[in-house]
């Protein structure tokens, strides 16, 4: 690309014609800076949710005082995984890409309480359902260097 310094085009006519490369390179830039802008919000989906992000949010949440620490508790609870035989701790979320249903993960939870009739895991479970589907599709974030 050429940069005239110090050149003033008074007519459109005057300026020089931009050579097919020019004009390919500034039509890339448009469609990736479009692209970028569509993808700088984006919407909480509890069925496809990486351990991060429901992290992430969570913590949001909390920040914004939208939920109360008691609430988050199931949450963060979803977010951890702890390896079989239990020796060398959680595993981190920051290199877990797997991508999770969380809702299934309630759903499941909550027919585990029922029958072992644990209620006070079930109201939890009710809860943090009832929150998912309130916040479902609601916008999480918006990057804002788009």
């Amino acid at each position: 690309m050429r940069v005239d310094a110090g050149t003033s085009y008074l007519y459109t006519s005057q300026r020089p014609q931009a050579s097919a490369a020019d004009r390919s390179a500034g039509a890339s830039f448009s469609a990736a800076l479009t692209a970028t802008q569509a993808d700088s919000t984006k919407q909480a989906d509890f069925t496809s949710m990486t351990r991060l992000e429901m992290r992430d949010w969570v913590n949001t949440q909390i920040r914004s005082g939208e939920m109360s620490l008691d609430d988050s508790r199931p949450f963060m609870a979803m977010t951890m995984k702890m390896p079989v035989g239990g020796l060398g701790g959680e595993l981190g979320a920051e290199s877990d890409g797997t991508r999770y249903d969380f809702t299934q993960k309630v759903r499941d939870g909550i027919e585990g309480a029922l029958s072992r009739n644990d209620e006070t895991t079930l109201k939890m479970l009710q809860s943090a359902m009832s929150i998912m589907q309130r916040q479902q599709g609601q916008t999480i974030g918006v990057n804002i260097r788009a």
